[in-house]
């Protein structure tokens, strides 16, 4: 295993240090080489063969196939990087805080987040609802709502909407979740993935794998975050 690594620890090198396989079989040709075979080419094709050269030799689809590796393994990080709206944001406020710590486990679909929101809108009506995270996250950019340049607010497009000044009420069934409007209880949430239902009743447990955390903050009147945990059959 040791070795295994030792060459990969060395191919690694060799394919950092060079462009192309090109460029890594011009490294191992001497001007002496080059003197005598009077051809570019055939000095190459003979180090990729292995009669000549002045070091290791590297297959080129070896080559070809680590760096498209840590290229794919670069491109990634950056991705993922970028992808958290979160990251690296100076956040004070308990409610952005708990947005962050689940933000990551929502856009893999780990953890899904139902977000109750009260709060008054731009016109000073009081309106709530609740809001499928993960799908959120998804469709739209976050990083103006971890930097307090926008309030999150729900919407009638979200799962719930209720505006308490025009009592206009809409409910939508999202990627993640299936409205189920018509219960006598009050409302219900069925995860589309492992059919279990939510139940945002404060009054009774939420349901399986399910929690209910109420998030003490300045920045809404009334806020409260439901995470399920998937359990997939297979």
């Amino acid at each position: 295993m040791m070795e295994q690594d030792d060459g990969l620890t060395a191919l690694d090198n060799i394919v950092t240090q060079f462009n192309t396989y090109e460029d890594f079989l011009d490294s191992q040709i001497t001007t002496v080489d080059l003197y005598y075979l009077e051809d570019e080419t055939l000095a190459r094709q003979l180090v990729e063969l292995g009669y000549r050269g002045t070091g290791e030799i590297v297959k080129r689809e070896d080559f070809e196939a680590r760096k498209a590796a840590i290229e794919i393994a670069r491109l990634a990080e950056r991705t993922q990087k970028k992808t958290l709206a979160s990251a690296g944001k100076e956040l004070h406020d308990n409610f952005l805080k708990a947005l962050a710590m689940r933000e990551e486990d929502n856009r893999n679909g780990k953890v899904s987040t139902v977000i109750f929101i009260r709060d008054k809108n731009s016109h000073g009506q009081e309106v709530s609802g609740y809001i499928d995270y993960a799908h959120r996250l998804k469709s739209e950019d976050f990083e103006a709502y971890f930097n307090g340049k926008k309030r999150l607010l729900p919407r009638t497009t979200d799962m719930s909407f209720y505006n308490w000044d025009s009592h206009i009420a809409v409910c939508n069934s999202s990627p993640n979740y299936q409205v189920i409007a018509d219960n006598p209880e009050g409302l219900l949430f069925k995860f589309k993935r492992d059919r279990k239902i939510l139940n945002v009743d404060p009054k009774v447990q939420p349901g399986d794998n399910s929690t209910r955390i109420s998030i003490q903050t300045e920045l809404y009147t009334h806020a409260v975050l439901f995470d399920h945990i998937s359990r997939r059959k297979t």
